[in-house]
């Protein structure tokens, strides 16, 4: 079967990042900061720059407020002290936000298993049956492209396709961090499986799978609360494995670089790596930088 066009993404941020504690009791891991802007609005900016029109993003119980409010609260006292005060231009950031595409706030299902496929099913019920969808984790950042264009792009050219997914290449030396891509076909760049942290000598590739998927409605019968894996989760990879034996699955290199925020240490190393390439205030950190080192 042949499905529309993505109009939708899903962007997920609904675990508990205990890595981060703890200033993650407070806020979902994903309203960290990259620059002055969190990580959640760069990541919903992307899909704006691929056109999506409608984003459901997939929160903890908790943090589904604090989403609500940052995507949807014009702050209107806000807006009138700075038109007092002349500062005008200090809002536009605020109105940049309410102008990105439409965003519904849900909470993941608490009856669903632990596992980065549960907010995706969370979601079944905004995705029609015949139109394929985005998904995007928040802890995944792309700079310089648009991931979701290139799903897009791909899928464009491959109407038939069960999923893309979006891998980039990385050094033999980390491959044992990361979901390595077997293919199954390298001249068409088919999925054959992803191998989970692999020894480095029997890695498949250099590819290395994060969250970036333009999937079809076919995944939903295998982002089944009873379909576990391992550590008794339920796993995006596992279904879209399913996916490929039945049908291709597309892998595209990423035309950015992806870099993930999650951990500190590399949290840490895409904050600085934002701030050099994108803030005005660059040139005086690299002073900073420069100096703390001599």
């Amino acid at each position: 079967m042949k499905y529309r066009q993505p109009t939708k993404a899903i962007i997920t941020d609904a675990g508990f990042a205990s890595r981060f504690l703890p200033i993650t009791k407070t806020i979902p891991k994903a309203m960290l900061p990259l620059g002055n802007r969190p990580i959640m609005q760069l990541v919903v900016e992307e899909c704006a720059a691929a056109g999506i029109e409608e984003i459901i993003l997939v929160a903890t119980h908790d943090g589904r407020t604090i989403y609500e409010d940052y995507f949807n609260n014009a702050c209107n006292p806000i807006r009138k002290m700075m038109h007092q005060q002349g500062k005008d231009d200090r809002y536009e950031p605020v109105q940049a936000v309410l102008d990105l595409p439409k965003i519904t706030v849900i909470e993941q299902d608490p009856s669903y298993p632990y596992g980065n496929g549960s907010p995706i099913a969370s979601a079944r019920k905004f995705i029609r049956d015949d139109e394929a969808f985005v998904v995007l984790y928040s802890d995944d950042v792309v700079y310089g492209s648009s991931d979701v264009k290139t799903l897009i792009d791909s899928y464009l050219a491959h109407p038939d396709a069960a999923a893309v997914i979006i891998a980039q290449e990385m050094p033999r030396e980390v491959l044992n961090r990361y979901g390595i891509i077997k293919l199954a076909d390298p001249a068409k760049m088919t999925l054959d499986n992803i191998v989970e942290k692999p020894k480095i000598e029997d890695a498949p590739s250099n590819l290395t799978s994060y969250g970036r998927y333009l999937l079809t409605p076919e995944v939903f019968q295998y982002l089944d609360p009873k379909n576990i894996g391992l550590d008794g989760e339920l796993w995006t990879v596992d279904a879209i494995t399913k996916m490929a034996e039945t049908g291709d699955v597309i892998v595209e290199k990423t035309q950015g670089k992806w870099v993930t925020t999650g951990d500190p240490k590399n949290y840490f190393a895409a904050y600085t790596q934002y701030v050099l390439d994108h803030e005005p205030y660059a040139d005086e950190i690299k002073a900073i930088i420069k100096e703390a080192n001599s």
